[in-house]
């Protein structure tokens, strides 16, 4: 994801830098240098942890606790619980 992909995702979905920051845990000044790619000169990236987050705020999860997903639409995909796997 470019800085520029990342600026127009979050204004397609309304939001401001700083209610993305709290969707992310991060905080507005991250968001602006994720969107700028840059920071006092050097090239930021921005890191895998926050793309999958954003991938996961994109496909309606609202929380993770590790066994269930909460999902914000009001149809939730068959998701298999962590308890569940068969790799054991």
């Amino acid at each position: 994801m470019t800085p520029e992909q990342f600026r127009a995702w979050r204004k397609a979905n309304g939001w401001k830098q700083r209610e993305l920051a709290d969707r992310l845990g991060l905080k507005r000044r991250m968001i602006q240098y994720y969107e700028r790619g840059d920071r006092d000169g050097k090239t930021v990236e921005i890191p895998r942890t926050v793309r999958l987050a954003c991938y996961a705020i994109a496909c309606g999860v609202e929380e993770f606790d590790g066994r269930t997903v909460q999902w914000s639409s009001p149809t939730e995909p068959d998701v298999k619980s962590v308890d569940e796997d068969d790799d054991d």
